[in-house]
């Protein structure tokens, strides 16, 4: 039955598609509906609804009427009703099919996410009053996922922990990698990095047991560079990211992009930004070139030429492709703290004495803002010096001699400490 959704099953629904491809929508709605209200008296009937029940679904996502496919949804419970209860895996799978695909078509919505939750929830009591346990699952997995996306931590992992002693019990070792995986991206939104690497170790575990499907695997590949690149081991992070990348490429999902700037991003950070050039001139890499790649580029030319005002440049115009991430944006922070740093102590270098205001003016920042940076670098000993606020100036010393009085001390008393044990043993075996 689900082969169904692809090919027009009778005249009158090719008619309808005729009329969605002509951009006739109303009338495509229409024709749609019309099949909708009929009763599911026969196979054919039911064939020609489900076909009708995803092609209006994806006309409301494409319209962005989010109210309307909420509304079908609801509508569409009375027809999976009238189904007799699957006694198959088909029907069951047609079922399942349908439900998944039509809350899915929420994500094409812009600002729907609440509906989409609420939507989520009613279909899942709807599964739980039918007793679809396997659908229930499926759903609420979703919903583990929608309530990361609506930050709604909290209640991500009281489902997830009650989703887990379901599976477990059931032995469902594919919806628990899921699960696992969700539970790994929660902890780590809530900055929990040592759980998140537990549950991502446990996704893992029970991945390696059944067949992982090239997306799942790729999802487990890039999380696992994710919480590597947070613990600063890039080169790791890299190897991971570029997994990902060609998982996601194979099936051509549309985070591949976003896999490709990680890998980027993990170029930047271990300073070898010569590679960028090298790795978009690969054969899979060209498929993606637009404005998230040009961003990566252009933070790279900003870190290969040491200019504060050009890595400034390219976070203002590019503030999406690189401000919306969470991850990039961290690693950005970074990045922008140490070539600041490298700058103030290019330009600190030459003096003994200088006015905070002409470094102030040389990197182009607030006079506040390098005061702070300033004095942060002096307690962190990057250099050694004083701010003197008074006249508005820093005092750079010279780096003092290491005194190894206290490592000679040390090592004396050590080589005394040996001298004196050996003439106690020596002492001890005369009397």
């Amino acid at each position: 039955m689900v082969a169904a959704a692809n090919d027009p099953p009778s005249e009158r629904l090719r008619q309808a598609q005729e009329l969605k491809t002509a951009k006739k929508l109303e009338q495509a709605i229409a024709a749609y509906v019309a099949v909708l209200h009929e009763p599911s008296t026969n196979e054919q009937i039911i064939k020609e609804q489900e076909f009708a029940i995803i092609h209006l679904g994806e006309l409301y996502r494409d319209l962005g009427l989010a109210q309307e496919l909420a509304t079908l949804i609801r509508s569409s419970r009375s027809f999976m009703g009238a189904i007799a209860k699957a006694k198959t895996a088909k029907l069951s799978n047609a079922i399942h099919y349908l439900v998944r695909t039509l809350i899915d078509y929420f994500g094409g919505i812009p600002n729907c996410l609440p509906l989409q939750i609420d939507v989520c929830k009613e279909t899942i009591d709807w599964s739980v009053q039918e007793k679809r346990i396997f659908l229930k699952q499926s759903l609420e997995t979703r919903l583990v996922a929608l309530y990361l996306d609506n930050k709604m931590y909290h209640e991500s992992l009281t489902l997830i922990s009650q989703l887990l002693k379901e599976l477990k019990r059931l032995d469902d070792k594919m919806v628990l990698v899921e699960v696992q995986l969700l539970e790994s991206r929660v902890c780590h939104a809530l900055r929990n990095l040592p759980k998140s690497r537990a549950a991502l170790t446990s996704a893992r575990t029970s991945a390696n047991a059944i067949y992982c499907p090239p997306l799942l695997q790729a999802e487990l590949d890039m999380q696992s560079g994710v919480l590597h690149s947070e613990e600063k081991d890039y080169k790791t992070a890299y190897s991971y990211f570029f997994e990902a990348f060609e998982g996601y490429s194979s099936q051509d999902d549309t985070k591949a992009v976003l896999a490709l700037k990680y890998m980027l991003l993990c170029k930047i950070m271990l300073n070898l930004p010569e590679d960028i050039h090298a790795i978009l001139s690969g054969k899979m890499a060209l498929r993606y070139s637009g404005a998230d790649i040009e961003a990566m580029k252009a933070v790279a030319s900003a870190h290969q030429n040491r200019n504060l005002q050009e890595f400034e440049t390219a976070l203002a115009t590019y503030t999406h492709e690189l401000n919306d991430d969470p991850i990039i944006r961290s690693q950005l922070a970074a990045l922008y703290d140490t070539l600041l740093e490298q700058n103030l102590v290019r330009i600190i270098e030459p003096f003994s004495r200088v006015e905070i205001s002409h470094i102030a003016e040389a990197v182009k920042l607030p006079t506040q803002q390098v005061e702070s940076k300033l004095s942060q670098m002096i307690l962190d000993k990057t250099f050694h010096g004083i701010l003197d606020q008074g006249a508005g100036c820093l005092i750079i010393f010279e780096e003092p001699e290491e005194d190894k009085t206290y490592e000679s001390a040390i090592e004396t008393i050590k080589q005394v400490d040996k001298v004196v044990s050996s003439l106690y043993q020596k002492a001890a075996k005369l009397s």
